[in-house]
């Protein structure tokens, strides 16, 4: 088989993968408003699972109701959630394959009228350019109290009979918060040095290994650059809190960058759908987004691979700890050499996945050798316009809000 590499099986904690492919966390759209799974979001998992992508990991899970990002996003903050995770989970299994489901929380990243309260943050400070939040600082209390609520997320996870768990610290989320110097400006021992501003991710870590059993994977996903306004994290900053996390034993790392409301075309890049994008921004809102994304249109070209460079650097200090690339694989060959020189264990990917969710078996088949998503991001529109996410680059659907 020319490919072969991406076919050979993988072992994260004692689990075994069957390939090198990883669905990457995408947020679907899909889920009540209350945060249960639908019908529509297992459809979804069972088809990707059939269609042989090796490992899934479905779109974050918020671990506290004042974590919540999104209207439609999928909950783990209650043990209501349980019996519909429980059905996700099964549906994966049932075409053979593995499931693990990725905590978040939101932290300042949200809005208060998705969470009836002012948004928290490790640090007050500066209003997002996009929704205009100014967070308020989170105390101790509070911080606690979100550590405790990845624990407990993990300990549902384990019910519902998922395979693993993902951390979500990449993307402008709290865990990224506490690790960024750009978000986190405490003077406490929540932050001021590279070890503090790790203590939360660190605190998490102890909390979920408590609650799940020996040998269960537990992952993380990080940014590799933050590219906020002011220095986040930096591929320097990321090597050293790589190595801090493969020190603990996690069981597997996927690098990616770029931050929510500030750098949201760097996790992506592509085409900038302006006018997707502004749909459903209310009629005040509609002149200003027109003019900021305006700006950005063209500036973002697609590059195959623009995580590799810092996988690169980063592969070396994590040891046995495999490591997933995410961000511009499209081609099979290229993805073949990035585990052929050991630069990456396995690929994951987004929006191939959208277009072609039958992706891997087709490559495994040799009916091609590359995804057909062009990168237009219409489907990431669709997701900002309350829009459940599929692919939309031939005609976007006039019912967006």
């Amino acid at each position: 088989m020319m490919f072969s590499a991406l076919f050979a099986p993988m072992d994260l904690g004692s689990v075994r993968i069957g390939n090198r492919f990883v669905h990457s966390a995408t947020y679907e759209v899909m889920a009540l408003e209350t945060g249960e799974v639908t019908d529509r979001l297992i459809g979804r998992y069972r088809t990707l699972a059939r269609g042989e992508v090796g490992l899934i990991i479905p779109g974050y899970l918020y671990v506290h109701s004042l974590g919540r990002a999104y209207r439609h996003e999928t909950g783990i903050h209650d043990d209501r959630m349980i019996p519909g995770l429980t059905r996700l989970a099964g549906a994966v299994h049932e075409e053979g394959g593995k499931i693990v489901f990725q905590l978040a929380h939101a932290g300042r990243q949200t809005t208060k009228a998705m969470i009836g309260r002012t948004p928290l943050g490790p640090s007050g400070g500066d209003r997002d350019p996009f929704y205009f939040v100014k967070p308020r600082e989170m105390d101790g209390g509070q911080i606690q109290e979100a550590i405790r609520a990845f624990g407990a997320a993990a300990r549902r996870a384990v019910e519902a009979g998922a395979d693993g768990i993902q951390l979500h610290a990449a993307h402008g989320y709290l865990i990224n918060q506490f690790l960024s110097p750009f978000f986190n400006r405490r003077k406490d021992e929540w932050g001021g040095s590279d070890e503090n501003r790790f203590r939360f991710l660190g605190e998490i870590l102890s909390e979920v290994k408590r609650e799940t059993p020996q040998g269960m994977p537990i992952l993380v996903k990080l940014n590799t650059h933050d590219h906020t306004p002011r220095e986040g994290i930096t591929p320097s900053l990321a090597v050293t809190y790589a190595g801090r996390l493969s020190k603990l034993g996690i069981h597997g790392l996927e690098v990616s960058c770029g931050s929510g409301w500030y750098s949201f075309m760097n996790m992506c890049r592509g085409e900038v759908p302006v006018k997707e994008l502004v749909t459903g921004l209310p009629l005040w809102k509609k002149p200003v987004g027109r003019l900021m994304l305006g700006r950005m249109a063209g500036k973002y070209g697609f590059e195959g691979g623009y995580n590799i460079e810092a996988a690169k650097r980063i592969k070396p200090v994590l040891g046995d700890t495999p490591l997933f690339v995410v961000g511009g694989m499209r081609k099979a060959a290229e993805m073949k050499k990035a585990l052929e020189e050991r630069y990456a264990d396995g690929i994951a990917m987004s929006r191939p996945f959208i277009r072609e969710p039958f992706l891997v078996r087709r490559i495994r088949e040799g009916k091609t050798d590359a995804s057909a998503c062009v990168s237009c991001n219409r489907c990431l529109a669709a997701a900002a316009n309350d829009i459940p996410v599929q692919c939309y680059c031939r005609e976007f659907p006039a019912s967006a809000r």
